[in-house]
């Protein structure tokens, strides 16, 4: 029985593979229609500028700010004991569909190319007013790929809408990623300790940018008040025990807004004070350099000429610090390296082996966009495909570029499709 299972999930895979290849086509023939419309592309950025003054990184500074440990212990004692990833994989009860059971209008969020050799769709009615924002995984967490004995990746959203219609959310979908065939998910809401631990609010962020090292999940937090990064502890999640669409202490227990599980937040990393103060949008983690680093990069209009800034921070190796990030004597978190680049539009990042990789989001709504290649040394490259070697390839909504290094996969997510592709794959389609 095992081998006939074996059997049909390897043929499924085949198909998927098939299918998605003969997707990639239909996608680079509409790319070629459209491309004459996308009238808007960037002209070749050219190569990273270090930037390496003090003038020039101190505004990338970030100052660490801590939950009190008596807030957390309040709130879990009130909440129940916290639990760990494992405890919210096994109430996943919600199914991603494969490609080929999602609608040609939801395909159209894969990258023309490269091909996405694995992709999935959200199901509609359970991300209704909710926008896909960033993706990290196991493989960033822990070098060995796995949290546990688990494949697992994370999904953000927004829920978008004012603050009277309830809007203002993010949550997070935990993916039980150990049988691709059939991955399902439960979802945790990101949420902010108030009232010395007495209670909680919602976190108000696009999350377009999110890394899970280690045991902490660190999540942008762009409309939060000042702060610019917020930090979750991946073995402090807490169960909500009325299911309705309250956020925090409610009548008989504590809601999520419907979420079974609720992540508090831990630490959170403020912007420097003064004119040009980073505050990062896309985030990714990059293991190739020693020690491991957070990578960021800020979002700049399509239209606005200003260069825009990518940097690291390296992760703290200190004893009892574990997945934050490496602070000086005065709690700063300081860019351990940085650039300017001049693609203009720029979003998710990634970077490894010296190589910085940038999604630039599409000037229509819709259409595809473009990913750009850049070091310090050569000149920029972009992906083309079509008929008229049009730039315009990418994924035109993806908010994340997540590398999973025991697989050599990328992982994104645009629309409603979650996918992946080889780093090798994107490296063969720039040349």
């Amino acid at each position: 029985m095992k081998q006939r299972g074996r059997h049909r999930r390897r043929k499924r895979g085949q198909a998927l593979r098939a299918f998605l290849a003969g997707t990639a086509l239909a996608l680079t023939a509409a790319a070629t229609m459209i491309s004459a419309s996308q009238a808007t592309v960037a002209a070749n950025p050219g190569t990273l500028k270090p930037l390496t003054s003090a003038a020039e990184t101190a505004p990338l500074r970030l100052r660490e700010s801590q939950v009190p440990k008596s807030s957390l212990d309040r709130l879990s004692a009130a909440m129940g004991r916290p639990v760990g990833v494992s405890a919210v994989l096994g109430s996943a009860d919600r199914l991603l569909r494969d490609a080929i059971d999602c609608t040609a209008g939801e395909r159209t969020a894969l990258p023309v190319e490269p091909t996405a050799t694995a992709a999935y769709c959200w199901d509609a009615a359970d991300t209704r007013s909710w926008r896909a924002g960033a993706v990290t995984t196991s493989g960033d967490a822990d070098d060995d790929g796995l949290w546990g004995a688990n494949r697992v990746i994370l999904s953000a959203w927004s829920r978008t809408g004012t603050a009277a219609e309830g809007g203002g959310l993010a949550r997070v979908a935990f993916v039980d990623a150990n049988d691709l065939n059939r991955p399902t998910y439960s979802w945790a809401l990101l949420a902010v300790p108030v009232d010395d631990g007495r209670d909680f609010r919602g976190l108000v962020s696009q999350v377009s940018g999110m890394v899970w090292y280690q045991n902490k999940l660190l999540v942008t937090a762009s409309g939060d008040g000042g702060d610019a990064l917020y930090v979750y502890d991946m073995n402090r999640v807490q169960r909500a025990t009325v299911d309705s669409s309250a956020v925090g202490r409610v009548r008989g227990g504590w809601s999520a807004d419907g979420a079974q599980w609720v992540l508090p937040a831990v630490a959170s990393y403020r912007p420097a004070a003064g004119t040009g103060a980073a505050r990062p949008d896309y985030l990714s983690l990059d293991r190739s350099t020693a020690p491991d680093s957070l990578v960021a990069s800020e979002w700049l209009s399509g239209d606005d000429d200003t260069a825009g800034r990518l940097w690291r921070y390296d992760f703290s190796g200190a004893p009892g610090r574990s997945g934050l990030l490496a602070t000086d004597t005065g709690g700063y978190a300081r860019a351990a390296e940085a650039y300017v680049t001049k693609a203009s539009g720029s979003g998710p990042v990634l970077s490894r082996d010296s190589q910085w990789y940038l999604g630039r989001a599409a000037h229509t709504e819709g259409d595809h966009g473009t990913l750009w290649r850049q070091n310090p040394k050569d000149p920029a490259k972009a992906t083309r495909c079509g008929a008229d070697e049009t730039r315009s390839c990418w994924s035109g909504e993806s908010e994340s570029l997540s590398y999973w290094e025991q697989t050599g996969e990328v992982w994104s997510q645009s629309g409603r499709m979650l996918f992946a592709l080889p780093l090798a794959s994107i490296d063969r389609s720039l040349g």
